[in-house]
């Protein structure tokens, strides 16, 4: 089920881009009325925090559902619908509201012009009637809420915990947000070239730009009216007037090196997010930093990032070659065979390779099939036809996947005389350019897998908004494959990451919490992305785009690459 949080409509959205996609924030001002002048206790939080998100009480059983015993809480969570950070939700027509201390201990109130209230809703709660509402489903003018809501049948004692936490849960604003000015970041590592830099970093730094000349716009000549009317369509009035800061954090050395180096940058110089980045290096250290410091990382332009279902903080693209051999095993998975086929991988140690590998191997496993023969190829040895006859002498293989550059096809060449030949499964970005010479005579029994959209790839250079099509269309030629320019590539994709990064500050509102920043992202509708397509967002979604097509190389001197399949995932 997808949950849809309805602030900014369309209109206001395509306003946002003819303002040149504004990023904005709000006020640094906390607030914590009716917060216990003492502090709770760190263990006292984490309970708490584990009842709220996970439905897990301190005694390690689950939260118990009234009139539902079966009903067990790590399905009816508090965060599954007020959200990780408790800004609330709406789905299918169901108004979650917020559960931030701001909002509980104050009355519910309804304004006119957003300043003169109309008519209250409820009064504000007490710790009673908070307790009250958490049993019996009631607020504190004595309503019931709807059923949706569950009515949790807590002790005393667990009761309390909870409401410890509830009193602390996105009281104070997060590191990076000072009082005229919300901070990023985003990291490089020397490996990328200055090209690629730049491309990004010109993005970046234009975008910031011109937020900054047009919040003192609004901060100092705008007239009173004109104010009100961007306040009114961009959700905040402080939202209008907030200065934005970046940062380029340049990491040097080997990867075990970055941890030490980004805590000190971080130390230096606290930031509400990392936003953006490249590396065409491992991503792992960077998102380790980012999970354990509670530091939302969004959209990284690399092709090797933390594979995991349980973190946070960090969100990307997609898995990057990984999600390669995620979708060559889940194809074969999804064909009638007689009997297992036997698969045999041959590697490049590369990156590239063990990544396609590792993708692969986990997905065929998890799919009941045997652990795939692997055959690693160094990094300097070159697979020729020599090598590649002995192994399938030896093993015998239904399924020939290499995991190698466009150095390999010239061994592949001897597969077209053969009576009994492998199916041989490659990967399309590995091959780079080199899989449009895969000669005519493989090419019926050469699948390449192809993680990208099928629309046309036309990226604009300037602020707007990309235009990305459908993905309707069956075949590619040459011309329309999206693997050519790099440095364009990198542009668009950075443009598209801060239109997302904008629609989320926007949903936001004044809830500058980096918990709510995801839990925005996470309830946004599918968008279109370039190079991906549609992309697609959920509450515990790490990667937007999950899928990968299966192609073949048609007839002719000059082929199409024609889908085999829909969208893996």
């Amino acid at each position: 089920m997808k949950r849809i949080r309805k602030i900014v409509n369309f209109r206001n959205r395509a306003l946002l881009c003819l303002l040149a996609l504004l990023l904005l924030v709000p006020s640094v001002a906390a607030w914590s009325a009716s917060a216990d002048p003492n502090p709770v206790p760190a263990e006292r939080l984490k309970q708490g925090e584990r009842i709220y998100r996970n439905g897990i009480l301190p005694s390690g059983q689950h939260v118990k559902v009234k009139g539902d015993p079966a009903a067990r809480g790590t399905t009816f969570s508090c965060a599954s619908c007020h959200l990780r950070s408790g800004i609330g939700a709406l789905e299918e027509n169901v108004f979650t509201p917020p559960i931030t201390v701001n909002r509980l201990f104050q009355p519910r109130q309804i304004f006119f012009k957003a300043n003169y209230p109309v008519t209250q809703l409820r009064p504000a709660y007490t710790d009673a009637t908070l307790l009250a509402a958490i049993r019996d489903g009631k607020d504190p003018a004595g309503r019931e809420f709807n059923n949706v809501m569950p009515r949790y049948d807590l002790s005393d004692a667990d009761a309390k915990i909870l409401l410890d936490y509830l009193k602390n849960l996105s009281v104070n604003y997060s590191p990076g947000v000072t009082s005229n000015t919300l901070k990023f970041a985003t990291v490089i590592t020397e490996d990328v070239p200055q090209e690629e830099r730049d491309a990004m970093l010109g993005v970046l730094n234009q975008y910031i730009a011109i937020k900054n000349s047009q919040s003192r716009a609004f901060g100092s000549r705008m007239n009173s009216r004109g104010r009100l009317m961007a306040e009114n369509m961009l959700g905040s009035r402080d939202l209008t007037v907030r200065q934005l800061s970046l940062s380029t954090w340049v990491l040097k050395g080997a990867p075990e090196t970055w941890r030490a180096q980004l805590e000190e940058l971080y130390r230096k110089e606290p930031v509400f997010a990392l936003i953006g980045g490249i590396s065409h290096r491992d991503w792992t250290p960077v998102h380790r930093f980012s999970e354990d410091n509670g530091l939302p990382c969004l959209f990284p332009l690399t092709d090797f990032p933390a594979i995991t279902d349980s973190d946070w903080y960090t969100l990307y693209l997609s898995k990057g070659y990984y999600q390669e051999g995620e979708g060559a095993a889940r194809y074969l998975n999804g064909e009638e065979v007689a009997k297992e086929p036997k698969v045999v991988q041959l590697v490049r140690s590369s990156n590239r390779g063990r990544a396609l590998a590792a993708g692969f191997q986990k997905t065929w496993s998890e799919l009941g099939h045997p652990v795939p023969v692997t055959v690693n190829i160094a990094a300097g040895e070159r697979l020729d036809r020599a090598l590649l006859d002995k192994v399938l002498a030896r093993e015998k293989p239904a399924v020939l996947l290499v995991w190698d550059d466009a150095t390999a096809l010239g061994a592949l060449d001897s597969l077209a005389s053969r009576k009994e030949r492998p199916r041989v499964f490659l990967s399309g970005r590995y091959l780079g350019k080199g899989l449009w010479s895969i000669k005519e005579e493989l090419r019926g029994f050469t699948y390449l897998t192809y993680p990208f959209s099928f629309s046309p790839y036309q990226p604009k250079i300037g602020m707007g908004r990309v235009s990305v099509q459908g993905d309707s269309k069956t075949a590619l030629r040459q011309g329309e494959v999206p693997l050519k320019d790099r440095v364009e590539t990198v542009q668009a994709l950075t443009r598209g990451m801060v239109e997302l990064v904008t629609t989320a500050l926007m949903d936001m509102r004044d809830n500058y919490y980096r918990d709510a920043f995801l839990d925005v992202l996470g309830a946004m509708m599918d968008q279109y992305y370039p190079l991906y397509g549609r992309v697609g967002f959920g509450a515990s979604q790490r990667y937007a785009a999950r899928g990968c097509y299966i192609t073949q190389l048609g007839k002719g001197a000059d082929p199409q690459l024609i889908k085999k399949n829909g969208w893996e995932q």
